[in-house]
């Protein structure tokens, strides 16, 4: 290889380097940060460029995560595939039928969200079975509800009302079972409760209220708890 060829290498070499340092300033003018870049909804398909009042993301089962926004007060929920986030994608929206603007509260099920409707309107399921056609099943009897307390996967309990004070006044809780979602039981009202003590380890509710104590129990969970105890002291 002689002189010229030498020089002709290197030349090649610094033009690909200035090539390279060129696109990469471009790139940081874009995004500042390689690792943080920060997407307008100018960016995003039409529906994300209106206000909302709440979100809620869903992993659909198959490998797919929407996202649920609520708009117009309760009155639509615009529906977006975030599979990939470098291309989101504005599946649809859904019309309503509900008395008004609400908050996610907790999933009920792999395909089911429970949510509350604010100013005292009641309490409802999201159906998501189909993640592009939602639907909304008000559950009657539950209107103006306080403190809403999850029971595990198989229920909720309703403090109403909330008194916002753990034991300054006597209040109702009524006992939800939701093994199926979809057609939640009302197992029980439990009327003037002074007090509430949880045993984490067996999931057991205590409820102290004006006739006595009422414990709420979750066999599935004493179950497993009484079985890692046994293996613990009969170790293989």
């Amino acid at each position: 290889m002689n002189g010229k060829q030498i020089v002709r290498i290197v030349q090649l070499a610094l033009t690909a380097v200035a090539a390279l340092t060129m696109t990469s300033h471009a790139e940081a003018r874009s995004h500042p940060s390689n690792k943080i870049i920060l997407v307008r909804p100018t960016d995003l398909p039409e529906l994300a460029q209106h206000a909302g009042q709440a979100m809620l993301l869903h992993d659909t089962g198959d490998g797919r995560k929407f996202l649920y926004i609520e708009q117009r007060h309760g009155a639509r929920l615009a529906i977006f595939d975030v599979t990939d986030p470098g291309k989101i994608k504005g599946e649809d929206s859904v019309q309503l039928d509900g008395p008004g603007s609400f908050d996610f509260v907790f999933n009920l099920g792999d395909h089911t969200e429970l949510i509350k409707f604010q100013n005292g309107q009641g309490v409802a399921v999201l159906d998501l079975h189909k993640p592009k056609a939602p639907t909304v099943k008000v559950m009657n009897g539950l209107k103006q509800p306080g403190l809403i307390k999850r029971l595990g996967d198989v229920g909720f309990i309703v403090v109403n009302p909330d008194s916002g004070v753990s034991g300054a006044n006597p209040t109702d809780y009524r006992i939800v079972e939701t093994t199926n979602p979809m057609e939640p039981n009302r197992l029980a009202t439990v009327k003037q409760v002074r007090q509430e003590l949880r045993n984490d380890d067996t999931a057991t509710t205590y409820l102290l209220a004006s006739d006595g104590l009422y414990i709420i129990r979750r066999p599935d969970v004493e179950e497993e708890y009484y079985e890692i105890q046994e293996e613990q002291r009969n170790p293989q």
